[in-house]
């Protein structure tokens, strides 16, 4: 269960500074997920933070899952 929090939290915590990157330079566009669906048209940048935050989150969960 650690090993899969941990690269679920690295996916969400790529997938969000890319998905920030991508905003601020126009590079990653292959590989983030943030810019193609229509419903967050306009509200990526905030998509990408609580991504990244997300992210974060979960790989804390995963050091203090692995700490019981």
């Amino acid at each position: 269960m650690r090993k899969f929090l941990e690269v679920a939290g690295f996916l969400l915590l790529l997938q969000g500074v890319g998905g920030l990157v991508h905003e601020w330079t126009g590079w990653f566009s292959l590989w983030t997920l943030v810019h193609r669906p229509d419903a967050l048209e306009g509200h990526e940048v905030f998509a990408s933070i609580v991504l990244a935050v997300a992210g974060m989150a979960v790989l804390i969960a995963s050091e203090r899952a692995a700490k019981k």
